[in-house]
Order: structure tokens, then sequence, then C-alpha cells
């Protein structure tokens, strides 16, 4: 009988250990027990943390421009972190009261800045070979982060992230240059604030680049100056569904002070039952033997008055988005209204593409892209246009989605053939299911496939994708936090931290910290934060 109340005692010890987390935070070896407890998120590269405890308070600590440092005043980016930052620390503290049970060695009085770089790029852009490295040395009375210019200094400022720190020594830099967040504002309007609301989650996670699918078959939220019809006609309500000249400027501005490019996508030939509500003639009408059904497919591929659209209409959305790069999509374009419509099948005649209407799709998708470089932009596309053979500028970037046939397959195929590359396969958010499902999308890696070591330094980084079907600015933010920061940490840190037990310890805490600064990332488990969401 004590035997059973002995065992008994222990299964509710390792279920209470497991429910509140201590097993995680007791037991697996780790890789940096100290970056565990103070939950940097993502890992850096290399860290050391010694036990000498400093504090911040709001009346002693300030930020400064270093001596030397390219960068001063003037450098409103800079200064708008400063103050940002500020708040990030000290707004939190002041939430939770004083009361303190550590004792501190000293109170930590300043953190200068330190830029190198001749032109420290205050009212640049970042883009894809941008550096983003930083050292941060945190010791009293002072500490310094320094960097080659303001996008490294706005990921160590990330680093320092509480008004708690001990004695600390980094050197950090990611391991992809591309880090995406995708939302797709076409299927469901996302109220701007959703949209910097997330901004500001992905910045706490060092992603890079927000990806925004802004208009798609469902919408056309996008109002173009050029074709004004497209939103009036293709929006949900061409007024308050709607994303203006002023609102797109904002969320391009909002994203640049957190070192995030911005990437639009405007997906074609397919995916643009919307743009044809705007734009006569611009859609390929659908036939039933030889009577038009009223129905529309993709876009008509044969027309000249297509190429004269997208040319105009490529030329002003490359100069409303600074970004070098715009996402083409053509991906999932249905034949078969195509395949019905008597003129597109004497073009095929004509053009000898037989029957194969991958060729067609070829056709259009080239001229396409011969419009965009004439622009000067470079491109994205979906991996199709790669699977259906289109010529491509060796710049491309090629972008992975589908898991059948297995991805891995498919970006060893990319990169053989020369090409840059991302992934999104694994890492499509919009699909749930009950449980820790973090963890899945935290061991995919976009690198893990069959290729050389010159194949996979073809691999840019990856995307989270968020799709809209089921998503509103009622359910964004919870469904993508805090599992996009599991593909945040994959996509930062070195490839060999993967230890779930340690990413568990910090992600938990990493998403308290979210919490506390007002963005409501769902928990992962059973638990509580010290400061918890405190509703609308």
């Amino acid at each position: 009988m004590a035997a059973l109340r002995l065992l008994n005692f222990w299964a509710m010890l390792v279920t209470l250990s497991v429910c509140n987390g201590w097993l995680f935070e007791n037991f697996g070896s780790y890789r940096n027990r100290e970056a565990d407890e103070v939950a940097l998120w993502p890992l850096p590269q290399k860290i050391q943390i010694s036990g000498a405890a400093f504090q911040l308070s709001s009346a002693g600590f300030q930020i400064t421009h270093a001596k030397g440092s390219t960068a001063g005043p003037s450098c409103s980016l800079l200064q708008n972190a400063f103050r940002r930052y500020f708040d990030y620390i000290f707004g939190n503290a002041r939430k939770q009261g004083k009361n303190q049970q550590k004792v501190f060695d000293s109170e930590l009085q300043e953190l200068q800045v330190l830029l190198t770089a001749k032109d420290p790029e205050c009212d640049g852009y970042p883009n894809l070979k941008t550096d983003e490295s930083y050292q941060l040395e945190v010791d009293q009375p002072a500490s310094v982060l320094k960097a080659a210019n303001v996008w490294g200094a706005l990921r160590g400022k990330l680093t320092l992230n509480s008004h708690k720190i001990n004695k600390t020594s980094i050197s950090d830099f990611p391991r992809f240059a591309h880090r995406g967040i995708l939302l797709d504002t076409s299927r469901h309007y996302l109220p701007l604030k959703a949209i910097l609301t997330n901004l500001e989650a992905m910045a706490m996670n060092k992603f890079n680049v927000f990806h925004w699918h802004i208009v798609d078959d469902n919408s056309f939220p996008f109002l173009s100056r050029t074709f004004p019809d497209l939103s009036q006609r293709g929006a949900f309500h061409p007024y308050t569904h709607v994303y203006t000249p002023s609102d797109v400027k904002m969320v391009i501005e909002f994203a640049r002070m957190r070192g995030i490019r911005v990437v639009a996508e405007f997906d074609t030939p397919g995916h643009t039952q919307s743009w044809g509500k705007g734009q006569p003639d611009l859609l390929t009408p659908c036939f039933s033997g030889s009577s038009p059904t009223g129905t529309f497919g993709p876009v008509n591929p044969i027309l000249n008055s297509t190429y004269d659209f997208m040319t105009r209409f490529f030329k002003e959305v490359s100069t409303v988005f600074p970004d070098a790069y715009i996402h083409l999509g053509g991906d999932e374009v249905d034949f078969s209204c195509w395949k019905s419509n008597p003129d597109i099948q004497k073009f095929m005649d004509q053009q000898g593409f037989g029957q194969d209407y991958k060729k067609l799709e070829s056709y259009y998708i080239q001229r396409l892209l011969d419009i965009v470089n004439a622009t000067n932009k470079g491109y994205m596309v979906w991996q199709e246009v790669f699977d259906n053979g289109v010529k491509l500028k060796a710049d491309t970037q090629l972008h992975v989605w589908k898991e059948n046939p297995q991805y891995q397959d498919e970006m060893a195929r990319i990169t053989a053939s020369g090409f840059y590359t991302l992934l999104s396969s694994p890492w499509y958010l919009n699909r749930i299911s009950y449980g820790q499902d973090w963890q899945a999308v935290y061991k995919a890696d976009p690198q893990n496939f069959n290729g050389t070591a010159e194949q996979k330094k073809l691999v840019i980084g990856g995307e989270a994708c968020l799709w809209g079907e089921y998503v509103d600015g009622t359910n964004l933010t919870p469904r993508l936090w805090p599992r996009a920061s599991a593909v945040g940490e994959r996509l930062w840190s070195d490839e060999n931290v993967k230890d779930i037990n340690s990413a568990y310890n910090r992600l938990a805490k990493h998403r308290c910290r979210m919490v506390q600064r007002g963005i409501p990332a769902e928990p992962l488990y059973i638990g509580f934060c010290p400061h918890e969401y405190g509703g609308l």
C-alpha cells in the first residue's frame, strides 16, 4: 500500500511538472542555460552571460550615441528606436510595480550605440543584402551596442529587453537574409491597426520581410491612382475596405522604422477575379461550346491591351513600393476557361503550342517579367513558374509552397538549377491543430534537402504564411503568434539550435513578453504570465 501511494505521488509530481513546464526547465542538455533563464528569442549566435546582475531604472538609464559613431541625433530612425525601446523596458516595469526580490550588483546607467559604417543608412530602406549583425557588451556603468548600420542596431536593441539584466557579451547575426511573414488582405480585409501590431511583433522576433499578399480573387483593396476602378469595383467596400496611398505609405514607413522590408504581391494570371470587376476585357471570357457563359477565367494572355494595362499598373506599383523586389505570384492557374475560349484556341494553334496550356501560361509570365524588369525591379514568383519552364533572370527568387511532391525535392531541383529560393511549405500557419503544433514548425529547416554546399547557399530563407480564408482582425494575431516565433528562431539562430525543451522554456517566457507589450499571442500550454493580456 505504501508503495502504491509512493507511485501515485511520483505520477502526480510528473504530471504537475509537465503541466507547469518544470520538466522542460530542469532537464535536458541546453546550449546555454543562462540564455534559457533570460528567455532570449531568437537565440543569439554567440552569447556569454555571467552571474553579475544589473538593474535599469527609468530615472538613471539612458540610450545615447557613442563617441565616434557615424550616426547622431539627426538620425530619426535611431532616435525613434531609442524612445520605443525605452518604453518597452520601463513601461512594463511600471506596470509590474517595484517589488523586487533579486539582489543587484549595481545599476546600469547607459547604453551607448556605436555605428561604424561610413553610411549608417538612417534614411535608407533595408534590403536583401543588409548587414544586420551586431555586438552587445553589457557591463557597468555603460553598455555598448556596436553595429555597422542602423539595421544591426535595431536588432541589437531588441536583445536588451528587460529592466533587469546580467553582465552579457553577445555577437549575433542572422542565419538567413530573408525572414518573412505573409499576410493575406484579400480574403478578409485587415485593419491597419492589425497590420501594424503584427509588424511590431515581427520586429520583436527579428523578422525582416512583410510579404503583403494585398489582392486576390476575393477583393482588390489596393487603391490605385492609375486605375481607381480596380478598388472602387473590386474591393469589399470602396471606402471602408481599401488601403489608400497614405495607408500604404504608413505601413511602409512603420516597417522601415523597425528594419522590415515590405514586399507586395500582385498575383497573376490566376487569382484575379477581383481585377476584372474594375478593368474591362482583362479576364478571359469562358465558353460552353460556342456560347459565352458570362463567367471569366484568368487574365486574357492573347490581347495587347492586357500588356498595356500591366505596363502602366506595375509602373505605378514600382513607385509606390520602394523594395527592390515585387512578388508576381504565378500559382494555381486553372486552364479550363482558356481551353473553352475559341480565340485562345486559335492563338494556341498560331503559336504552335498545341494543347499544352503551360506554354500559354509561360508566354504570359515571360511577357510580364519583361514588363517588371523594365521598372528595374527584381521579382519573386511561386514555384510553378519554375516548374513550367519559364525563362527566368538569374536573380529570380523562387518561393516554394507545395508539400506534395516533397518540398525538399523541389528545393533541391531549384538550387541545382542555380536559382535563389525560399521556403514556406511547412509554415502555413493558417493550418491549425490541437496541441503544441509549434514544435513541428520549429523542427522544419529550409536547408534540409539533399544538395551541395553551393546549392544550400542559394537558400535565402523562408516565410511563415497566414492565409485569410478563416482569419480577420479578430483572430489574426493570436493565431499567428507565438507559432511564427518558432519560424523566426529557425531563420535567425544557428542551425544547431534544435533543443525543443530549451525552446519551450524560452518561448513561453518570450510569449509572455509579447503579451506584456499588448500583443495577444496565444499560450503554448498550461501556465500563466506575470502580466496577463488585458483584453481590447
